[in-house]
């Protein structure tokens, strides 16, 4: 059984397809098969961070772990109706020629658009990357400016709602794990900060997710795009490039720790459901 992991919300620049790329690559490092689905179909960020990472080899005489690309054509038909059920068989498509995939990791925009949803409907598990703001923690949740207080969720909640609530009626076992990540934390003990976290706290256990520690806002995640590596390829004896500061040897930790929080299937817990999908 495909296990989908879905990078989210309705808001650019908070680290989508960085995180993306860092998971494919930890996983692939674990042996796994992945595949990757770039629904951000303007920006394509994770489609040319793979494509980077290929030159890379190709140049450098390399061999790293790629994973499996496939694209997803949007619609150009008139009528609404027609154009969404061609993505939705464009999507389908894609998601089955992955079907032999450990992993499939998608990208969405950041935008609320067909493909998006389409994709949060086939999440087994949702991360969503938010900067330590609360201009993105409002996709989330409404705050009173008077009281302060959260007085329910907003536009992004609803579709995760919307998405668990056609899970569990389409009747397909298990739920949508949703990890909410705080990415570029600053190291100062700003007030911002913790009113964020006391926020974000009382945000979980209202509308159901998980809270992780991101990436922190370091320039080695801007640099290493272009040539399309990621922190889990750095630090060995033959390795591309070698870590050089004790900030980098830090940020892979934060990789690491993000992929053990979100607690994937190993191949014992997959076999059962894989045995039972062949009877």
């Amino acid at each position: 059984m495909t296990h989908v992991i879905v990078l989210g919300n309705e808001k650019g620049g908070s680290g989508k397809s960085t995180t993306a790329m860092h998971l494919i690559v930890a996983l692939l490092k674990s042996g796994k098969k992945v595949g990757a689905v770039d629904l951000d179909l303007r920006q394509g960020s994770l489609t040319r961070y793979i494509e980077n990472r290929k030159k890379f080899c190709e140049i450098n005489n390399k061999e790293l772990e790629i994973p499996v690309l496939v694209e997803v054509e949007s619609s150009s038909l008139d009528s609404r109706a027609d154009s969404q059920a061609q993505e939705t068989k464009n999507l389908q498509s894609a998601l089955s020629t992955l079907g032999e995939c450990d992993f499939v990791v998608i990208d969405c925009p950041g935008a609320n658009t067909h493909l998006s949803r389409l994709a949060h409907l086939h999440a087994d598990t949702i991360v969503t990357p938010l900067n330590d703001s609360f201009v993105d923690f409002d996709l989330l949740a409404r705050i009173d400016p008077e009281t302060n207080k959260v007085t329910g969720p907003s536009l992004y909640s609803e579709m995760v709602w919307t998405a668990r609530k056609h899970r569990a009626m389409s009747g397909v076992p298990g739920g949508i794990d949703w990890v909410v990540m705080r990415n570029r934390l600053s190291a100062t003990r700003a007030r911002n900060k913790k009113v964020m976290g006391d926020k974000l706290e009382e945000l979980s256990s209202r509308i159901g997710f998980r809270l992780a520690r991101g990436f922190g806002d370091r320039v080695i995640y801007r640099e290493l795009f272009p040539i399309g590596l990621t922190l889990l390829d750095l630090g060995g004896v033959d390795s591309p490039v070698r870590l050089s500061t004790m900030s980098h040897v830090t940020a892979r930790l934060e990789i690491r720790s993000l992929v053990a929080m979100l607690n994937l299937p190993t191949e014992e817990e997959a076999k059962p459901e894989k045995e039972a999908a062949a009877a």
